[in-house]
C-alpha cells in the first residue's frame, strides 16, 4: 500500500483476512480493508469490511458494504464472490428480522454456489436458510437444511462451518426441548470453535449453552455460561453479541425473582442494541424490561415497555413476536379486569400463532384464554381451550406442560359442580 501497489495491496490483504477473520481480529481486519480502500474500489475489501460490519453489530454499515462488494463482483463476473455476498447480505437481514428479504437472497446464493462447485459456501448458505426456517417456527425443515450443510463441511473438513452447523442443530433442539441432544451438539461446536481459534463462535456457543440451562431452570450454571460468554464477546468487539449476552443475564435474573437486577442488564443492552440498529433484539429487550415491570407490580409502566416494543416488532416484520408482545397486553387487560378486552387481544393472537405454526407459543395462549374465560363465566368454553394447551404442550415439551395439566383438572371439577 505504501508504494502504491495496488494488485500486490488488494491479493496481500485478503490473504492476510482470511487469518485474521476465524480468529476474531476484527478491528484489524477493518483497518485493513479500510487502508485498501485508499487505493481505490476493491469488492475483496468491501467484503471484508462487510463481515467485520455484520460481527460487531453493525447491520446497515454491513449491508453497504456489501452491496458494493456485490455490484463489484457482478462487474467482473465473479461468481463464487458473488454467492458468498449473496449469503452474507441475506445473513444480515435475518439478523434484522426481515425473513423474506433474507430467503430472497439465500435462494439467489444457492443455485450460483452449487454452480461453481463451492461446497462450504453451499452448506453456510444451507444453514442460513435453516435459520430462517428456523425463526419461522418450521424446526423440522430447519434441521433438513443444517444436516445437508453437516454432511458438507465434514466432506470437504471444513471446520469452522461445522462448528456452525453444529451450534445451529443444538440450537433447533434447544427450541424443541430435547435438552441432552441440543447439549451435546453445542459441547461438539465448543470443542471446535476452539480448537480453530474462532473466538467470537466460542462465545456464542457459551452463550447457547447457557440458554439450555436456562430453559431447564438451572439458573446458577446458566448464569456461569453467559459469563464466560460476556467478556469474550467485549473483547472481540461483538456488540450486537455482548448485548445479547446481557438481555440472558437479565431474563436469568428475572426468573431467579431478581428482576431489578434483570432491569440493570436489560438497561445496559438496550442502547447498545440501538446503537447497532438491532431492532428485533431491541424489541426483545423491551419486552422483557415489560415483563419485569410486570412482575415488580407494576402493570402501567409494563404495559408501556410492551406498547413501545410493537412498531418495532412490526418494523422487522416479527409476527410471533408481536404476538407475544400482545399476548403479554392481554394478561395485564385481564388483571386489570378488562376480560372482553383481553379476550379480544387473545383471539388475534391465537390466530397468528396457529398461521405460524407455533404450537408452544398457541399452548401458552391458549391456556391463558381458558383463564378468561373463566372470568367471564363461561367455564365449557374454558375446558376446550385449556386442553388445546395440553395437546400442544405434550407435543412441543412445553416447560408449564404440568401446570396446565393442573389447571385442566381444576376446570373439569368447576364444570361438575
Amino acid at each position: 500500500m505504501a508504494g502504491r501497489e495496488t494488485a500486490i495491496a488488494r491479493h496481500v490483504g485478503r490473504l492476510v483476512a482470511r487469518v485474521w477473520l476465524p480468529r476474531s481480529r476484527y478491528a484489524d481486519v477493518a483497518a485493513l480493508a479500510n487502508a485498501t480502500l485508499t487505493l481505490g474500489p476493491d469488492a475483496g475489501a468491501f467484503y471484508d469490511l462487510g463481515w467485520v460490519q455484520t460481527t460487531t453489530g453493525q447491520p446497515w454499515q454491513a449491508l453497504a458494504s456489501y452491496e458494493q462488494a456485490l455490484a463489484l463482483y457482478r462487474e467482473a463476473g465473479n461468481l463464487g464472490s458473488e454467492a458468498a455476498t449473496l449469503t452474507n447480505i441475506g445473513a444480515v437481514y435475518d439478523n434484522l428480522g426481515d425473513r423474506e428479504r433474507a430467503l430472497a437472497h439465500y435462494q439467489q446464493a444457492l443455485p450460483v454456489t452449487r454452480g461453481v462447485g463451492n461446497r462450504s459456501g453451499e452448506a453456510t448458505t444451507l444453514v442460513n436458510i435453516g435459520l430462517v426456517h428456523d425463526n419461522r417456527g418450521d424446526r423440522e425443515r430447519a434441521l433438513a437444511c443444517y444436516e445437508q450443510a453437516l454432511a458438507i463441511t465434514r466432506e470437504v473438513d471444513d471446520r469452522a462451518g461445522e462448528a456452525i452447523a453444529l451450534n445451529n442443530m443444538g440450537a433447533t433442539y434447544n427450541r424443541l426441548g430435547e435438552r441432552e441432544r441440543a447439549l451435546a451438539y453445542y459441547e461438539q461446536a465448543l470443542a471446535i470453535t476452539r480448537e480453530v481459534g474462532d473466538r467470537a463462535g466460542e462465545a456464542t456457543v457459551l452463550n447457547n449453552i447457557g440458554l439450555v440451562y436456562d430453559n431447564v431452570g438451572d439458573r446458577e450454571r446458566a448464569l456461569a455460561y453467559y459469563g464466560q460468554a460476556l467478556p469474550i464477546r467485549r473483547e472481540v468487539g461483538d456488540r450486537a453479541g455482548e448485548a445479547a449476552t446481557l438481555t440472558n443475564l437479565g431474563a436469568a435474573y428475572d426468573r431467579l425473582g431478581y428482576r431489578k437486577r434483570a432491569l440493570a442488564y436489560y438497561e445496559q443492552a438496550l442502547p447498545i442494541q440501538r446503537e447497532v440498529g438491532d431492532r428485533a433484539s431491541e424489541a426483545i429487550t423491551l419486552n422483557n424490561m415489560g415483563a419485569a415491570h410486570f412482575g415488580l407490580g407494576d402493570p402501567e409502566r409494563a404495559r408501556a415497555y410492551f406498547e413501545q416494543a410493537l412498531p418495532v416488532i412490526r418494523e422487522v416484520g416479527d409476527r410471533s413476536g408481536e404476538a407475544t408482545t400482545r399476548h403479554n397486553i392481554g394478561e395485564i387487560r385481564r388483571q386489570q379486569g378488562d376480560f372482553a378486552g383481553a379476550k379480544d387481544t387473545l383471539d388475534e393472537v391465537l390466530k397468528v400463532f396457529r398461521a405460524i405454526g407455533d404450537r408452544g407459543s398457541e399452548a401458552t395462549a391458549c391456556s391463558t384464554m381458558a383463564l378468561v374465560l373463566v372470568d367471564l363465566a363461561r367455564v365449557d368454553e374454558a375446558v376446550k381451550f385449556q386442553r388445546r394447551a395440553v395437546v400442544l404442550a405434550e407435543q412441543t415439551n412445553h416447560p408449564r406442560l404440568e401446570r396446565m395439566r393442573a389447571i385442566l383438572g381444576q376446570l373439569q371439577q368447576m364444570r361438575k359442580r
